[in-house]
């Protein structure tokens, strides 16, 4: 069991729960054995002299990775799968390998930069319903605050065709937050849970810790292969048919409508992630799979993170009658996910018309940072490769030409080169693999020197 003592330094930039997250990450990785139990939240809170809301952020993000396992009324677990994929277990001074590097030029393919975030709109708002509107005397309403609700509401009704109110949305802490939700608010009626493949870890992950059995479905050139999952067992479905992950293509209108009619034949439930469709270049994305839906088999899932801060941690599921019942009588009612200030903050922006003016500003230019990546790939790298997925998010999705190329050694050259690359194997859990490349952590003129510097490990990736 791990016994190193964790530096947590509180002057620090890093947040708390993340300088948390990260030493227990390498300390289960190099000490614990598989069962052995987690401190508790408030023993933890009380030897590091931290909120018991900063370890749980902590213990959150390690149980959604799939480190540890949550047990009722008992604690945190080293989970068993961890110690069963192979994983070389390796000194702690080893995973403390820079974690907070700089790099030179960073390609996350989920990054905003700093300069494109509405700050002083938003300083003038908080201060405003600080001042006016918070009541610090109460409890927040742990659906979220009706007036955001209703602005989210109205929003996804016109802009994506929900079919939705206020009372059907949740606000969440982002993504993970509403993923684990849904596991745990339907885990005594369903237990067979299926995902596009390749696709984004994190959901069947946090399925997997709630005990569902996983079940991989195949992804084609119209997204999800629909007759693959009516062969399954699968009972739930996560998919991203707007923009799939990571290949990009999207479920056309037939496919989504036969997807709804077999969910609707055996009880079944859609969650659908609306990845990327705020953030499309070329054409208007097809509306929301959960707007042709009748039935109630539908969730839908969205967040602020990509057009407008990853920072603020604000996201949200639209959901059924059936499920916000399931979700009024749960603990999880009870209180609020996000903070009432950056909640009322967020309303008073859409409100007043900001997060329209705002998407508005951020197409233009993400389509600008999208054609100067495009152009600077094409430029740089040539026959060499292939654009296989574009048009929309933060990221072009490259694959080389050369079936030999050598990846790993693309990755230990950037690391050598202080530039930070990301690949689609890292996060899809599949043998596919390409590099995604992020443009919207950049400025514009930065895009053409951060490719050119990349070329050059890629040419010695191929030799």
């Amino acid at each position: 069991m791990g016994t190193v003592v964790y530096i947590i330094d509180m002057h620090s930039k890093i947040p708390m729960h993340i300088q948390l997250y990260q030493a227990l990450k390498e300390d289960i990785i190099a000490n614990f054995q598989a069962g052995d139990k987690l401190p508790s939240i408030r023993k933890m809170a009380s030897l590091y002299n931290l909120s018991k809301n900063t370890v749980e952020s902590a213990y959150s993000q390690l149980y959604a990775e799939g480190y540890v396992e949550s047990r009722p009324k008992s604690g945190y677990y080293v989970i068993d799968s961890f110690f069963d994929t192979g994983v070389k277990r390796v000194d702690s001074t080893e995973m403390m390998r820079e974690p907070f590097k700089k790099y030179v030029y960073d390609f996350f393919p989920a990054q905003l930069h700093r300069e494109d975030f509405p700050l002083k709109t938003w300083k003038r708002l908080y201060n405003k319903v600080l001042t006016h509107e918070v009541d610090f005397g109460a409890y927040p309403d742990g659906q979220g605050e009706y007036i955001l609700r209703n602005e989210i509401a109205k929003y996804l009704q016109t802009a994506r065709g929900v079919s939705c109110s206020a009372e059907s949305v949740i606000i969440t802490h982002g993504f993970i937050d509403a993923v684990e939700l849904v596991a745990k608010l339907l885990k005594n009626r369903y237990s067979f849970f299926a995902q596009e493949m390749p696709g984004y870890h994190i959901a069947h992950k946090v399925f997997d810790a709630y005990g569902y059995t996983i079940c991989p479905i195949g992804v084609n050139e119209q997204g999800l292969k629909i007759d693959e999952l009516q062969r399954s067992q699968a009972q739930i479905i996560y998919i991203t048919p707007s923009h799939q992950y990571p290949t990009g293509v999207t479920m056309p209108v037939s496919n989504r409508l036969k997807l709804i009619a077999h969910m609707q034949s055996i009880g079944g439930l859609i969650i659908e992630d609306d990845y990327d469709s705020e953030l499309a270049y070329y054409n208007r994305p097809i509306p929301s799979l959960q707007g042709l839906d009748e039935s109630g088999s539908v969730v839908y899932l969205g967040t602020f993170a990509k057009a407008l801060s990853p920072a603020i941690r604000v996201g949200y599921a639209v959901v059924p009658a059936w499920i916000r019942k399931r979700y009024q009588e749960s603990c999880d009612s009870h209180f609020a996910r996000v903070s009432l200030s950056t909640q009322m903050t967020l309303a008073a922006f859409m409100q007043e018309g900001h997060w329209e003016k705002h998407l508005r500003r951020m197409r233009i230019l993400n389509k600008k940072k999208h054609n100067a990546m495009k152009e600077a790939v094409i430029k740089y790298l040539g026959d060499s490769c292939d654009i296989i997925a574009e048009g929309a998010g933060l990221s072009l999705l490259v694959v080389p030409a050369d079936p030999h190329f050598n990846w790993a050694k693309l990755k230990d050259l950037a690391e050598q080169n202080a530039i930070a690359i990301y690949l689609a194997k890292e996060r899809s859990g599949t043998a596919f693999e390409a590099v995604r490349m992020g443009f919207g952590g950049f400025r514009l003129k930065e895009i053409d020197k951060a490719v050119n510097a990349f070329s050059r490990l890629w040419y010695h990736a191929m030799a």
